[in-house]
């Protein structure tokens, strides 16, 4: 029997409903949900990527600032408008969009960013709180898969977990996520690299594979096991033999993958669709520690 879909794009939907009735809620409370962001550059990636915050932001009603800068900005100017919203009380949560212009420092930037605004989760503060278990931000991947998992039905706790990707954005902290002692998580973790040797015999144990590393068909029938859960953040431009014209698809070969798994997302359409929404819903709960 095929798998399960799990739809991203209605998943999302129905938390966007949820958020504007919390962002009702702050603004009966006088509070304006509010979320500011930095774009460096004309990079058409993260252009369109940051439209579709601001649409977003719109959509549930939350405030949206962008701070445009061009791509030679000097790393002092950068910090100075990092530091402006910091102190903007309006803006509850920033992000600045990456990749930066290489003469920028990332992890400068971002630790610019106060703790409590760093709805992206890329703060060593909130990593370090992340691990302890205690309330953090995390990046919006991390939360998209979890809550996907969550509600529809795939409770991490004692399942056997691998998770093929080992960086700071999936892999590190969806595993500080899923190991605490507590509810939702208390999942059995491993993290793998893309060139573990015998790869397939880790993942061949798991009852939910999350895999990351965009390689098309990277992971194969074989290498899960019948009723597995598959989570796949890949992106891939290849060529569709039929049409010739490009199409994206994940990191999983999804046609043979889907007739073992019990669960599969789709690419496009699973978890790429939720990452704008994990923004917000991190935004909201930013302005609501304000009350």
């Amino acid at each position: 029997m095929p798998a399960k879909i799990l739809d991203g794009r209605k998943l999302s939907t129905d938390i966007r409903e949820e958020l504007k009735g919390r962002v009702k809620r702050l603004l009966e409370k006088g509070i304006t949900p509010g979320l500011g962001g930095i774009l460096v550059g004309e990079d058409p990636g993260s252009v369109t990527y940051v439209g579709l915050k601001s649409k977003a932001c719109e959509e549930v009603g939350i405030k949206e600032k962008v701070v445009r800068l061009p791509e030679n900005i000097t790393e002092e100017e950068l910090l100075k408008n990092i530091d402006q919203l910091n102190q903007d009380p309006e803006i509850h949560g920033t992000f600045i969009q990456l990749p930066l212009p290489k003469h920028l420092s990332e992890d400068k930037a971002l630790t610019r960013i106060l703790p409590e605004k760093d709805v992206d989760g890329f703060h060593p503060l909130n990593v370090g709180k992340a691990w302890l278990g205690q309330p953090a931000f995390f990046p919006a991947v991390v939360i998209a898969i979890h809550e996907m998992l969550i509600r529809y039905g795939y409770d991490p706790k004692d399942n056997d977990m691998v998770i093929v990707n080992v960086d700071n954005m999936v892999g590190k902290p969806m595993a500080s996520l899923l190991i605490q002692d507590k509810e939702k998580a208390r999942a059995n973790v491993t993290l793998c690299y893309p060139t573990t040797p015998n790869l397939a015999s880790y993942t061949r144990r798991a009852d939910i594979v999350i895999v990351s590393v965009n390689k098309p068909n990277f992971i194969t029938a074989d290498m899960v096991k019948e009723g597995a859960i598959v989570m796949d953040f890949g992106s891939n431009w290849v060529e569709d033999p039929t049409t010739k014209k490009r199409k994206t698809v994940g990191d999983v070969d999804f046609e043979v993958v889907k007739e073992k798994a019990e669960a599969i997302t789709p690419v496009p359409g699973g978890i790429g669709p939720m990452l704008v929404t994990m923004l917000l819903v991190n935004t909201v709960t930013a302005a609501e520690m304000k009350l």
